[in-house]
């Protein structure tokens, strides 16, 4: 519990004082419901984790599964749309920022969400969808989604999600496409190959025409 306190006061500049977390912190509200749940989850107490979750579901849109394991020092900043899967595992000294799904592909049984490492910062609106590792020492733009695991010491960005730099160095743009204006578009792909089709329908329809006037 003190742990998920002191990270704030560490990493939030906007914490003035402990008294201020305490009380207006709803991303540490969820973190402590989930702690209690957790520990009564282990104990095997039916329904009662469930309910302490889904109260703190209700009180700040974060929603963390009671068998979801959460290592030390965790920090939801701002939190708001927060969604983590029942066979996550989260390391130590990670934050998560308001939008992001852990979460599975609804494919899997048994694990079927992320595993994330050490010292990890998920920006906004990120998804890490499937059962996967997420190495130590990693960042996640905001809104990317990761499909794959992802290396140690690495920043990774964009949809899908790209790797960008890796222990500290850039990635060569040869080896990875970086361009954000000529990503491939498949809705923009299909949507011109269908125009392809209707123009030779259209062809195919005129030329039939004209042979029938012919007649």
């Amino acid at each position: 519990m003190f742990g998920d306190i002191n990270i704030i006061k560490e990493k939030d500049p906007a914490a003035k004082n402990y008294l201020q977390i305490l009380l207006f912190y709803p991303g540490l509200h969820a973190v402590l419901a989930y702690r209690i749940a957790h520990f009564l989850f282990e104990l095997k107490i039916p329904l009662l984790p469930y309910f302490i979750m889904a109260v703190a579901r209700a009180i700040t849109n974060i929603e963390i599964h009671p068998r979801a394991t959460i290592g030390k020092r965790f920090f939801i900043d701002h939190g708001n749309g927060i969604v983590i899967g029942e066979t996550t595992i989260i390391g130590d000294e990670v934050v998560l920022y308001q939008g992001v799904t852990l979460g599975g592909t609804g494919k899997e049984k048994g694990k079927r969400h992320p595993t994330l490492g050490n010292n990890i910062v998920v920006g906004a609106g990120a998804k890490i969808l499937g059962s996967f590792n997420v190495g130590d020492n990693v960042n996640i733009g905001a809104n990317a989604v990761v499909l794959s695991n992802v290396p140690e010491n690495s920043t990774v960005v964009g949809i899908p999600g790209r790797i960008v730099k890796m222990e500290g160095k850039k990635i060569k743009k040869e080896i990875f496409n970086l361009d954000h204006i000529d990503f491939p578009d498949p809705l923009m792909k299909k949507l011109k190959e269908l125009e392809v089709e209707i123009h030779i329908m259209e062809k195919k329809y005129n030329d039939c025409k004209k042979r029938r006037e012919v007649k």
